[in-house]
């Protein structure tokens, strides 16, 4: 029989302090590997493996590709570069950004589920929006053991807080209380091969994906329904995946989002629209003042009035706009279409 040897954590905002916890609380003998994924910039500085080293009896370093899973120690995504397990080793990939993230933690979670199944922990601690809670349904249907930090607990509760909503965790417990945990759950025989709890199907063909198997890419056979939106990194269209009953969806590259991160990157792009039109109208406002100034030098004096009117009516318009951005006072249908 084998055991649950496999610990993948994943955390974005206020994660570092959560993971720093979690470590120093792990015991020097742990028979399993640590995998973290902490949501970074693509050229942020790769100084998270030393961080947890420093923190804890367990090794910590930057995993490298093509290795096997060492036990006891904390294998570390490195930035850019998506974390991955096949056939019990590592590997990277630089495939399509899930919720605008490489590397990412559904990724990791995913592609652990679907290569040793319930083997796996899967540990959510801090950060914003709903990360980790499609890779905790997956690790969960392949039989593996979900556990999530106490949201009131987290530095940011949403995403520890989404995950306990959507993927109904086995263990919802302070980051402090997790080590003692993970070193029950390590000792417990599970079956060399788990069978799938109600999967929905989709879980190979997107850690294919996430590696970036052209065949899986081309392939015109998309996991999901059309959605009608679009994605908002390629612009392609998206395919909508009810996973247990969460709402993601992925392009035809690859690039996936669930409904919140979606949404908010939705509202970001609305917000750089809003910003470009503002301009626009500022300039254009700018432009009738100053035509309407040289035609009142030049003794045209109905050409100056129209192009004050037109100055006038751009103006309102943009503080439509302005209040709009700045979020001050209410904007009637009527306005936005003055």
């Amino acid at each position: 029989m084998a055991t649950r040897d496999v610990v993948v954590v994943g955390a974005s905002a206020g994660g570092v302090e959560a993971l720093r916890t979690l470590v120093a609380g792990l015991p020097a003998d742990l028979p399993a590997t640590v995998l973290v994924v902490l949501h970074v910039p693509p050229t942020g500085a790769d100084a998270l493996a030393s961080i947890l080293d420093r923190a804890g009896p367990l090794p910590a370093r930057t995993a490298v590709p093509g290795e096997p899973l060492p036990r006891g120690t904390v294998l570390v995504a490195t930035p850019d570069r998506h974390l991955m397990l096949a056939g019990g080793r590592v590997v990277h990939s630089t495939g399509p950004r899930e919720n605008g993230h490489r590397p990412a933690v559904d990724v990791l979670f995913r592609s652990a589920a679907h290569a040793l199944g319930a083997r796996v922990v899967g540990v959510v601690l801090s950060g914003t929006l709903d990360d980790g809670t499609a890779g905790l349904v997956a690790v969960r249907s392949r039989g593996g053991v979900g556990v999530v930090q106490e949201p009131s607990d987290a530095l940011f509760a949403a995403m520890p807080a989404n995950a306990v909503a959507a993927a109904d965790p086995e263990h919802v417990l302070p980051v402090a209380a997790i080590p003692a945990l993970l070193e029950e759950l390590v000792h417990q025989e599970v079956p060399d091969v788990a069978e799938a709890r109600g999967g929905t199907g989709t879980t190979d063909p997107e850690v294919a994906v996430a590696r970036f198997d052209m065949d899986v890419v081309d392939s015109d056979d998309h996991p999901g329904d059309p959605s009608g939106y679009t994605c908002p990194d390629c612009s392609g269209a998206l395919w909508r995946i009810d996973d247990h009953g969460l709402l993601r969806f992925r392009c035809r590259v690859g690039h996936a989002w669930t409904a919140e991160s979606l949404h908010e990157q939705q509202s970001a792009e609305t917000e750089g629209a809003l910003w470009v039109a503002l301009r626009s109208l500022e300039e254009r406002a700018a432009l009738n003042r100053e035509l309407s100034r040289r035609a009142e030098e030049s003794g045209r004096r109905i050409s100056a009035g129209r192009f004050g009117e037109r100055a006038d009516e751009t103006t309102e318009a943009a503080s439509v706009i302005r209040r709009l951005l700045t979020g001050r006072g209410d904007v009637t249908g009527d306005e936005v279409g003055a």
